[in-house]
């Protein structure tokens, strides 16, 4: 290079200059003010004319000579370099990017220039001290339309939400949108905000499906990899969203579980399920359902529920056989009906004075209460899977060959909570036990085994008042909408447990008390068994009653 003397006045401008945009007035200021005081302290870099004559052209540094003549400087010091095409494009970016930032449209130029010339994206990067990413992302703007491309030249520059839907549409597309939204006299600025809405399209994306590369590759799927997105996740994604919707539903069909099966959703993406199902909030039973469907960001979600069964309806067959049956004459039973009436009335009363007199060992007395659940005249309605409970089923492993009570302790103590198990329930419905389970419940620790209850379906159902409640004891900041709020808290808790409080088991004292003096003692217990039973512990030995007094003498 050569330095030498002339006048800013007889340099001739760059046509094909990097900077097109005007820079800020602020720092067209500060520099005319810089000039003033020192000079010129880095010389601009001029080239000789390319058409033969005497004049220079402006090669960097047309701001310093802009201002130099704002100035009045009559002479200024430049530097004459030789022309190379391919090394220049690049000083001629680094000393415009060093000295103030480039429009983003100049940049983008600017990067294609050198991309023309040869440059790689992980070059270019390295010089201009830029990710990567970065430098695709600015190519991104070679899909948008010129027209546009001029307008953000301009310093109107569309926000990044904005770009990222713009860059992916089609030329065709963003053209038939700009007729509507471009810039008037009136208003000379432009809605970014209705042309990136006016081009949106629905976008599926690769983390959320659960088919692989063949057959995305079967449905004709080409992932698109969106360069706005954070660079620490997977941004990949169609815009053939019927394609990939059907890749999911192939996938769901051909990968179900055992009692699995696809459901439809509403029109608000929820779950639709079968007619009378219930939904099961908690762990799944054996007997439980699972329906597969798929959200509105097209991902396989799950949900588990039951559907009660349905009682066998007698065919008219049948009935017609039974009432024939019961038409036909049969013999005179040895003891007719009023004769067992009175048997069971007088049963009823010895067993009840056995069970308040006679002395009943703990085992014995615990295997009479399951007996006493599977009594014919006992209807539960059970919280489990078909809701109905079947104590007898339980009851019957306490029997003996010999029709006698026969059973092992262990045995006993496996009864007895099964049957405990049919017949206490929280659920919201028919089945609920109402105070009875909470306090059976808090008596038996079954707080410590509820699950995370840190989900989204959860959080769903809370106040914002309550979130941020939740929010207050974990520490963790309410964010302005409360669906990020729940995402913050479900992050929070993924590797440790939240219950809230209105989920654990200990009943209010009020609601207990409440209880207590609803189900107390009745005012005519002095009739009642409970009385029988305070005598019999008030005596000192257990009489037999009178005929069995007799019998034995």
């Amino acid at each position: 290079m050569e330095l030498m003397i002339v006048d800013p006045r007889a340099l001739k401008e760059n046509p094909d200059q990097m900077r097109r945009s005007k820079s800020s007035p602020q720092a067209d200021a500060l520099l005319l003010a810089s000039i003033k005081a020192v000079g010129i302290v880095q010389p601009p870099v001029i080239l000789p004319a390319r058409d033969g004559g005497n004049g220079y052209v402006i090669h960097f540094g047309h701001r310093r000579v802009a201002q130099a003549i704002a100035a009045d400087l009559a002479e200024i010091r430049a530097l004459v370099a030789d022309s190379d095409a391919d090394h220049d494009a690049m000083r001629a970016l680094v000393e415009n990017v060093a000295r103030e930032p480039l429009n983003p449209v100049d940049l983008w130029r600017s990067i294609e220039r050198l991309v023309a010339l040869g440059w790689t994206e992980e070059s270019i990067a390295l010089a201009l001290a830029l990710p990567v990413r970065q430098v695709r992302k600015l190519r991104l703007l070679a899909n948008v339309l010129p027209a546009m491309l001029d307008q953000m030249a301009k310093g109107d520059m569309p926000g990044e939400p904005q770009l990222r839907v713009i860059a992916a549409a089609s030329i065709d597309e963003q053209s038939e949108v700009w007729k509507k939204y471009k810039p008037r006299k009136a208003d000379p600025q432009v809605s970014w905000h209705d042309v990136a809405r006016a081009l949106m399209k629905t976008r599926m994306y690769a983390r959320h499906a659960s088919f692989d590369d063949e057959l995305a590759t079967a449905y004709g799927i080409a992932w698109v990899e969106d360069l706005f997105a954070p660079a620490d996740e997977d941004s990949r994604y169609t815009t053939a969203v019927e394609a990939f919707l059907g890749a999911q539903n192939e996938w769901m069909t051909n990968h179900l579980p055992k009692r699995g099966t696809v459901i439809e959703v509403n029109e608000l993406g929820q779950p639709k399920l079968p007619p009378k199902a219930e939904r099961v909030w908690g762990k799944p039973g054996k007997s439980d359902c699972t329906g597969w469907y798929l959200d509105r960001d097209g991902q396989i979600q799950s949900v588990a529920y039951r559907v009660p069964q349905v009682k066998k309806a007698k065919d008219k067959a049948g009935e017609t056989e039974e009432a024939a049956a019961e038409t036909t004459a049969k013999p005179r039973p040895d003891v007719t009906r009023k004769g067992m009436e009175m048997i069971g009335d007088l049963r009823t009363d010895a067993l009840h004075e056995a069970l308040a007199r006679a002395p009943i060992e703990d085992d014995t007395l615990l295997a009479l209460l399951v007996l006493a659940f599977a009594g014919q005249n006992v209807s539960i309605a059970s919280g489990n899977a078909d809701g109905y409970a079947q104590i007898s089923r339980h009851a019957a492993r306490l029997i003996g060959e010999d029709g006698k009570l026969a059973f092992g302790r262990d045995t006993l103590q496996q009864v007895a909570r099964v049957t405990l198990m049919d017949v206490l329930s929280c659920r919201e419905n028919r089945s609920d036990s109402g105070v009875a389970s909470r306090i059976a419940g808090d008596a038996i620790g079954a707080d410590t085994f509820l699950p995370n209850m840190a989900t989204d379906d959860f959080l769903s159902c809370l106040s914002r008042a309550a979130i941020e409640a939740v929010c207050k004891d974990a520490s963790v900041l309410p964010r302005q909408r409360v669906k990020d709020t729940r995402t913050a808290l479900v992050q929070h808790y993924a590797e440790n447990r939240f219950l809230h409080r209105a989920a654990l088991f200990a009943p209010a004292p009020d609601k207990i008390a409440a209880w207590a003096d609803k189900h107390g003692r009745a005012e005519d217990d002095e009739e009642s068994g409970a009385d029988a039973l305070n005598e019999s512990d008030e005596a000192e030995a257990v009489q037999p009653a009178d005929g069995y007094a007799e019998a034995a003498e």
